[in-house]
């Protein structure tokens, strides 16, 4: 079956890690003390911080320990939750702010635009959560990009190497697995989707060895031939 759906990563695949990990992360660490503290009284916030309190197993966390152990996830890049969360609502304050704007490769931003135009449903599967997504490709370099997405997907539909994710994005598209094409940088992903049944090509943007890779790979969004795969 041909492909009729593109669901991408985005950290190393639609957007440099550079921007997550030297913009996003730190701006989120330095705001998280001062933002949590302010919105406390906030019922998604408070929700938030209960839920950090049953992630770590302590009905009791002050919320200074829980901003603590917040702030430690981000240090450990932890793909936690609430964490995704309450980074998704930190960062929408400095998009809004124009402390920012979210990076896309130019080659993404062309060939998404292509494939949208040409009747491909896109989606996009990140450990960051969805309201961050949106966030991203809604405030991107190249203006909003959101038009071009028929949804998103982050962990609360599971694990990104776990094949029962994909399985239960399978479900939620709604079409076979085998119309699916999966774009990530992380071979333990496009192993998980290819187990699920899905197609899969790998991003090698940063260098990163390809020896032993099981599937195919490309340097950019412009390489991928879609009819190919």
């Amino acid at each position: 079956m041909s492909i009729q759906v593109i669901l991408t990563d985005i950290e190393g695949t639609t957007t440099s890690l550079s921007f997550v990990k030297d913009v996003l992360f730190p701006y989120a660490d330095q705001q998280m003390h001062d933002f949590v503290v302010a919105h406390r009284q906030d019922p998604v916030v408070a929700k938030l911080i209960d839920d950090v309190r049953l992630e770590t197993g302590n009905a009791v966390l002050s919320l200074a320990q829980a901003i603590a152990q917040l702030r430690q996830w981000i240090a450990e890049d932890k793909k936690v939750t609430p964490l995704k969360a309450l980074q998704g609502l930190l960062w929408e304050a400095g998009y809004r702010q124009g402390d920012f704007t979210g990076h896309v490769y130019a080659d993404a931003v062309r060939q998404l635009q292509a494939w949208h135009q040409r009747g491909l449903a896109l989606y996009v599967y990140s450990s960051g959560s969805v309201y961050a997504q949106k966030l991203l490709f809604g405030y991107s370099d190249a203006g909003d990009l959101t038009p071009l997405f028929s949804g998103y997907f982050d962990t609360q539909i599971g694990h990104k190497r776990d094949a029962a994710a994909y399985q239960r994005i399978v479900e939620a598209i709604g079409l076979p697995a085998s119309t699916i094409l999966f774009l990530s940088d992380i071979r333990e992903e496009l192993d998980a989707a290819q187990q699920a049944g899905l197609k899969t090509c790998c991003l090698v943007r940063e260098n990163q060895s390809v020896e032993g890779l099981v599937h195919p790979w490309v340097v950019d969004f412009d390489a991928i031939a879609i009819d190919a795969l």
